[in-house]
């Protein structure tokens, strides 16, 4: 084994000169790839690690911290038009504090996530004027204000920004002297009232970090911007299940990835073809030595997961980070009564769900028809699932897991989120506090949504054909999950019970004695005909279907342009554009005033119930105290035939009126 100093070289060209250890590149040392990519810098097991200069074949340049053979830490990126950022990187991506500054003189500086804008910022124009606002996902999803050139903030701009800087709300990073660097795509901000609210508080309030009034607001920013879900780390009462689950998932992927790939056979599906796989606590010939205590994990039907996975351009890779990378898993409370325990994962692409017995049985009964259905119906609405596991601690009960889409994993925020059987027997959340995270159900859905003639006919087919599909499987107490984002947040507050106002990743707590009127919060939504820069319109997660058309861009395909935002692929079930009319009932308990602009997610979910003998029991049961036509456990046929008439009604035909 290679060990000290050294020089190699691989027939493609490719060379290593620098420091050896056990037969690995470990130590300081210069690598030149075949393709012209340069590294000089330290390595670890033959992966960069530690402080390094790479040059990568397109001319981009990347000088700092690098961790596992990513950079990772403080450094700066310089990119080939010109580009440069200074800032935390992770996984290779912009995410922590940083500055971006353009060609054109252009800046950000603020919080980032996977190379995206999110968080509190400030934009700078290259004439002087800025905006102070806050982002979700590279998209100006917030309150924020504009200040042109010439404005009163540019006076004390200097002194507002390093007060932040020294309270770290931004980056301490940015040089005064600005280098003209050039974006390669055009931020448009939109139109943004200009107010000088924000910075009347801020000097109102000196930044003294020793001020109880602003550690009060501090708490509540961090409140305000706290992700979804529990963050399960050491001493969580799931820690030894996540970790165990991540284990078992790394060896499935890593397995089955480079078996070469072929088409689905029947010999993929059923019992047989599943397998077991022991992980004692130190480790084996096949497994890692782990954290957890001992377990077995079970892979159910590993070929035809990973060909789901593939149907739906999902990278093995991306994958495994997403549930088996640094970051923890989130555990969410359970909205339903199943008692399931749901994990997020750490980019929100993925949702895991426990499962019963009784329901893996049904799931791996249906598979062969799911895979068929899945493969002929690009646009189905009904849940994507990506892999089926079980865990055996050595000293516990068994867990069964699904891995499935996460349908609110997008660039919006879901306002409100409704479940809808078309049932009405206990179909209402009362006596609830409702917030943005609370999931609604049918007899609180107050308004309706008119779509585009053909998007509302392609919608409804869709949901005809995957409901009769669950039909054919014996499926009922199916749900239509519904999540809406819409551009007036404020007018949420009739249905908040406690007083204050919806805001935006914390600028308006920063602003919370000037409230900056609704005009901030841009309600348009405009239909552009679809992009021919594809790195420019921003897709949702394990998309698979065609894009819609609009009549009004003479039948072509378009995208969902959000002014001040960013542009959207609008697909059946994501992204879909429509208007909601509040529809008046004996109790005014408005979620919408009048009709609004809104940005609608939707899918088929909990399709795993049989109508088996215990629901058959349950449904004679409660027909002999309420009316049978409202209870939910019924025969699959009216399930379906209720379930599609309702959604009739909640999508109705649009009526032009003169």
């Amino acid at each position: 084994m290679r060990h000290g100093n050294g020089k190699t070289q691989w027939p493609s060209g490719t060379t290593y000169e620098g420091e050896f250890s056990g037969g690995y590149m470990h130590g300081a040392g210069t690598y030149v790839g075949s393709n012209k990519l340069t590294y000089k810098g330290r390595w670890r097991l033959s992966l960069k690690h530690g402080l390094g200069y790479q040059v990568y074949p397109n001319g981009d340049i990347f000088e700092g911290s690098w961790i596992q053979g990513s950079p990772e830490g403080p450094g700066k990126y310089t990119w080939a038009n010109g580009n440069v950022y200074h800032g935390d990187m992770k996984g290779g991506k912009m995410t922590g504090k940083g500055t971006l500054t353009w060609i054109n003189g252009d800046s950000f500086e603020g919080s980032w996530l996977n190379g995206m804008m999110h968080g509190f910022g400030v934009y700078t124009w290259c004439d002087g004027g800025c905006y102070v606002g806050t982002w979700t996902r590279g998209l100006k999803d917030g309150k924020g204000s504009f200040y042109p050139k010439g404005s009163r903030f540019q006076d004390v701009e200097e002194w507002y920004l390093n007060a932040l800087r020294k309270r770290g709300v931004l980056p301490d990073l940015r040089k005064q002297n600005h280098a003209h660097i050039h974006h390669a795509s055009s931020v448009n901000m939109g139109n943004v009232k200009v107010g000088a609210g924000v910075l009347r508080f801020l000097l109102k309030s000196n930044f003294s970090s020793s001020s109880r009034r602003t550690k009060r607001r501090q708490k509540k920013l961090a409140k305000d911007v706290k992700r979804p879900g529990e963050a399960i780390i050491k001493g969580h009462r799931s820690y030894d299940l996540m970790l165990s689950l991540q284990l078992g998932i790394r060896y499935t992927v890593g397995k089955i990835t480079p078996v070469q790939r072929r088409e689905v056979r029947a010999s993929d599906f059923g019992p047989r073809a599943s397998f077991w796989m022991n992980f004692p606590k130190d480790g084996s010939q096949l497994t890692p030595p782990h954290q957890s205590e001992d377990f077995k994990w079970k892979d159910y039907c590993p070929m035809v997961f990973r060909n789901l996975r593939e149907m739906f351009k999902i990278d093995s890779a991306d994958y495994m980070m997403s549930i088996c990378g640094n970051d923890a898993l989130r555990e969410l409370s359970s909205p339903g009564k199943s008692g399931s325990i749901f994990f997020l994962s750490q980019d929100d692409h993925f949702m895991i769900k426990t499962l019963r017995k009784s329901e893996v049985k049904v799931l791996l009964k249906m598979l062969p028809d799911y895979h068929h259905h899945v493969r002929s119906y690009e646009n189905t609405l009904i849940t994507k699932f990506f892999g089926l596991h079980r865990i055996k601690p050595s000293s516990g009960q068994k867990f069964r897991f699904v891995v499935m889409g996460n349908m609110f994993c997008t660039e919006l925020r879901i306002h409100r989120r409704f479940d809808l059987k078309g049932s009405s027997l206990g179909r209402s959340t009362e006596n609830v506090e409702i917030e943005e995270n609370t999931t609604l159900k049918d007899l609180d859905l107050n308004y309706c949504f008119y779509l585009e003639p053909s998007w509302r006919e392609a919608l409804l087919q869709q949901i005809e054909i995957d409901s009769k599909f669950l039909e054919v499987q014996h499926i009922m107490d199916y749900s239509l999950l519904l999540g809406v984002h819409y551009r007036a947040p404020q007018h949420l507050q009739s249905l908040m019970s406690y007083n204050r106002s919806i805001t935006a990743e914390g600028l308006g707590v920063l602003a919370e004695e000037d409230t900056i009127e609704d005009e901030n919060y841009p309600q348009g939504l405009v239909l552009v005909p679809r992009g021919t820069d594809g790195g420019s319109v921003v897709v949702g997660p394990h998309i698979r279907g065609s894009r819609l058309r609009a009549s009004a861009a003479g039948d072509e395909e378009v995208d969902l342009l959000l002014p001040g935002t960013a542009r959207l692929q609008i697909q059946l079930g994501v992204n879909m554009p429509s208007r909601a009319e509040h529809i008046s009932g004996e109790e005014e308990k408005q979620t919408f005033h009048e009709a609004y602009d809104v940005v609608l997610y939707l899918g088929i979910i909990d399709i795993l119930q049989e109508y088996n003998m215990s629901k058959k029991i349950e449904h004679a049961y409660k027909s002999l105290q309420f009316d049978s036509l409202s209870i939910s456990a019924v025969d699959p046929t009216f399930y379906s035939r209720r379930f599609l008439e309702f959604i009739q009604k909640v999508f109705p035909p649009n009526v032009i009126t003169s």
